[in-house]
């Protein structure tokens, strides 16, 4: 599976719980930590973890993909998932809007989930 395909994948479980603002954006030019940031809201810190257990399930179980390492879980108002090629970040507003990561890596090219191949039901 390629890098393109997990974003694509992740994003998929993060819309099947209802994941609030979907950002990809495409940051392999800019350094070599991963290619790709997914960014995410939750309106709760219950569904921030709500949404990274579904990451985690459906690319364990659907895709035999598992996670390098994973950050945050003792607070819940921001979880890291770490797949090595993309680094998933579900955030609760507040602390989205705090660490501001669209602005930090703004150079980064925005991937619409459209041309993941990704349908969004709220945005139809």
């Amino acid at each position: 599976m390629n890098a393109q395909e997990t974003v694509k994948y992740i994003c998929e479980a993060l819309l099947e719980r209802k994941g609030r603002d979907i950002e990809v954006l495409h940051v392999e030019q800019l350094t070599s930590l991963t290619e790709y940031f997914v960014i995410c809201s939750a309106t709760s810190t219950t569904q921030v973890k709500a949404l990274a257990d579904s990451v985690e399930y459906h690319l364990k179980y659907d895709h035999d993909t598992m996670p390098h390492h994973i950050e945050g879980f003792e607070s819940s108002t921001w979880i890291l998932l770490d797949y090595g090629c993309v680094l998933v970040h579900v955030f609760v507003p507040e602390a989205r809007s705090f660490y501001n990561l669209e602005n930090l890596w703004k150079d980064g090219t925005p991937v619409s989930l459209a041309e993941l191949g990704v349908e969004d039901a709220d945005k139809q």
